[in-house]
């Protein structure tokens, strides 16, 4: 008997627990919004580019605040130097936001958020006018914003759809190395808006 009333309490607790979690899985747009002159190099700029990125996220309970983990998959993105190829790198751009969420009496919820984000790069490779260079990317963090919705269709238990924008304040350090010496060192102001879309699962 004791065994069974553990195990009700051990599965009401489980229940309550996963009814405070949601997973979303979307695809996304990355556009950076700036680029960056520098002097005796050129205009650079991050290219437009695409990515896979599931998130989850917590709900406090009854309130209208959630907190929200942006992952993905890593990132193939190209740099541009005066409009061509000059670096391609791989990163992730982990984002934590804190959400307010307008619950209302339709299927229809909007939210904003607020929080940080990263940027952490590898496997640099330069190419075109920068070939023959060695090309390092820094880790940066900074701040985040979102604002998006979600909708449940009306024969839908758990499953929504959402679409987002975010809003990423990056500008990584850039070191270009020639024979051993740098022949360049600038920020790449990057500031992307990622626009999502995808489908939201809420336990």
């Amino acid at each position: 008997m004791l065994k069974q009333l553990a195990l009700i309490t051990l599965m009401g607790i489980s229940s309550a627990s996963f009814a405070d979690w949601q997973v979303k899985v979307g695809g996304s747009v990355i556009s950076p919004t700036q680029d960056t002159n520098v002097a005796g190099v050129g205009t650079v700029k991050a290219d437009h580019e695409y990515a896979f990125t599931p998130s989850v996220e917590y709900f406090f309970g009854e309130t209208p605040f959630s907190a929200e983990l942006l992952l993905a998959a890593p990132i193939s993105h190209d740099v541009n130097l005066d409009g061509q190829k000059a670096v391609k790198l791989k990163h992730l751009p982990p984002t934590v936001t804190f959400k307010y969420n307008f619950k209302n009496s339709t299927r229809f919820t909007p939210y904003i958020g607020v929080g940080g984000t990263a940027f952490v790069a590898w496997d640099e490779e330069s190419t075109g006018a920068l070939s023959g260079t060695k090309v390092k990317v820094k880790d940066d963090v900074g701040f985040a914003g979102q604002i998006g919705f979600n909708f449940q269709p009306a024969d839908a238990k758990n499953w929504g759809v959402f679409f987002d924008a975010r809003y990423a304040q990056l500008s990584p350090e850039v070191k270009v190395t020639a024979g051993g010496a740098t022949a360049a060192k600038f920020d790449l102001d990057i500031d992307p808006v990622i626009y999502t879309l995808g489908y939201s699962y809420r336990f």
